[in-house]
């Protein structure tokens, strides 16, 4: 069951690292929109979705649904922003909602 997870777990991971990048370089800076707050937002929902698929959970589509759409809504915050940090954000999100949506119900 994980081995049918792995691209999607990683998608996740690597979202969450670059979320976790994104929010650390925010900090303290001027923002007009939801980042860095979508940041923290997407690195709990990949963090609840990695664990609901790692310990596949009958649930764990329904997480990617919900991951997919806080992950696309990162995305469109931080693709808004001309920081390095927020433009790798934003792919890294979108690589995840990818993947997110291959395994939702």
């Amino acid at each position: 069951m994980v081995r049918s997870y792995e691209s999607c777990i990683e998608a996740c991971q690597k979202c969450l690292v670059e979320c976790q990048k994104c929010l650390t370089e925010m900090l303290g800076k001027e923002s007009n929109n939801d980042c860095p707050n979508c940041c923290l937002q997407c690195i709990d929902a990949c963090l609840i979705c990695i664990k609901f698929m790692l310990a596949g959970s009958p649930f764990a589509s329904k997480y990617c649904r919900l991951c997919a759409e806080i992950c696309e809504w990162c995305a469109q915050q931080c693709q808004q922003h001309d920081h390095e940090h927020c433009q790798a954000c934003a792919e890294a999100c979108i690589a995840c909602a990818q993947e997110c949506r291959v395994h939702m119900v």
